[in-house]
């Protein structure tokens, strides 16, 4: 969430960011109801402390009655009323403007950061490095049809059992899944990262202070009897797990890792990979979360990349860093690096990996805090995906695919997996 304080002083500041993003916005209504409540705030400060020695005074008579005082005392009961009922009127005032305020503070994206690349769409992102080489393979197969070719998913009796873009993992095809999450975890622990699992189901606030809503109420399932969603990302728990607290500074950063399965209606995606398991209904995830040290999140960020860089490296997948530009940029976040997997089939990158630095953004929605220099202010929070399961399973499947017909796993996952090939039954 942005600081209204930013809104109400520097609102063409905040406007000109935000156009940034490839949308002009107009902050002017915001700007004045933020104008309107400082000014009642004032008031009502200002009232509240004339009642207060009002009632002092009052309380000084009834505590020494012989005592003449100057006023009758009748009066002074009378005001005290009147400052009672305006106090009481302005507070009302100052809770509905609140609501208004935050209302509409909520809609608004985070700013993007001075080093992120200015552009309308992905096609202005810019590539920072590559990683690997490129496997050499002759007439390659995609993901979808190497699966189904070694049975080691099916589409058709899922969409049996709930819709279409949901996946049953059968047999080996469970099996690497399995052994992907215990190899990404085990990897990010040995890092330093302290193993969270949290609830799969999840609360508005809690939507809401990772960022989720309100803009993205359509692309996430709800329960309709109860204010609980099936949570998208491990990135909304773990944002909420410190919700409205203020944490030790000496015990920054911390750094939590997460498998958690996932849900997304992916509304927006209008047809795309909807075969295979690049864009599911359902997947599972691995998730890296910091709380940084306003001070080192820039520092941060690259860390969390980097541990994320680690599992594709340790998986010998070739992939690329790219800068997200503006119009690119998440909604809570002020700058990001994707990570992308080549996959053969497509004969390009794609996206298997968002590391994300939403600075005081979260923290701010959540009421996250630390104190630094006797002072409380926001943490930073950052996340990335260490990784998306099924696109890196995507990712095994196509880029180590033999021509008879096998798949030969990973150096680095065989002791997971058990056995160095997936033969064909």
């Amino acid at each position: 969430m942005l600081d209204q304080k930013l809104i109400r002083e520097n609102p063409e500041y905040v406007e000109k960011n935000l156009s940034l993003r490839g949308k002009s916005i107009d902050l002017s209504n915001l700007n004045k109801l933020t104008l309107e409540i400082k000014e009642i705030d004032i008031k009502l400060s200002e009232l509240q402390s004339e009642s207060k020695k009002l009632s002092k005074k009052i309380g000084n008579h009834y505590q020494n009655p012989k005592e003449k005082i100057i006023e009758n005392l009748s009066e002074l009961k009378s005001k005290g009323n009147r400052l009672k009922s305006d106090i009481s009127y302005l507070e009302e005032q100052s809770r509905s403007l609140n609501i208004q305020i935050k209302k509409e503070i909520l809609k608004l994206p985070n700013l993007p950061s001075e080093k992120t690349p200015i552009g309308n769409d992905e096609t202005q992102n810019v590539e920072i490095r590559k990683w690997g080489d490129i496997f050499n393979i002759n007439q390659p197969r995609n993901h979808l049809e190497i699966g189904e070719s070694l049975n080691l998913f099916d589409t058709k009796r899922s969409s049996m059992i709930s819709k279409s873009r949901f996946i049953t993992l059968i047999g080996n095809g469970a099996r690497l899944e399995r052994a992907l999450i215990n190899f990404m975890l085990d990897t990010h622990l040995e890092r330093g990262y302290l193993e969270i699992m949290p609830p799969a189901l999840v609360n508005t606030e809690s939507l809401q202070g990772s960022g989720q809503l309100p803009k993205f109420s359509n692309e996430s399932f709800r329960c309709s009897d109860d204010d609980l969603w099936l949570s998208p990302t491990a990135e909304v728990p773990l944002t909420a797990f410190h919700k409205n607290e203020i944490i030790d500074n000496s015990l920054l950063p911390l750094k939590y890792v997460a498998y958690s399965p996932c849900f997304r209606r992916e509304a927006g995606s209008y047809g795309r990979d909807t075969k295979g398991l690049i864009r599911l209904h359902q997947f599972n995830k691995v998730e890296l979360y910091w709380y940084s040290d306003p001070d080192q999140s820039d520092h941060a960020h690259k860390e969390i990349t980097k541990d994320a860089e680690n599992i594709l490296q340790k998986l010998n997948l070739p992939y690329r860093v790219v800068d997200i530009c503006t119009g690119d940029l998440g909604f809570s976040s002020n700058r990001t690096y994707d990570l992308e997997v080549w996959l053969p089939s497509s004969n390009c990158y794609r996206e298997i990996s968002s590391c994300s630095n939403c600075n005081d953004f979260q923290a701010r929605r959540s009421s996250i805090r630390t104190r630094i220099n006797n002072r409380n202010c926001y943490v930073h929070t950052l996340n990335g995906s260490g990784l998306a399961i099924g696109r890196t399973m995507a990712a095994i499947l196509e880029n180590y695919q033999i021509e008879d017909g096998r798949v030969r796993i990973p150096d680095a996952l065989v002791p997971y997996f058990g056995s160095a090939y997936i033969n064909n039954n």
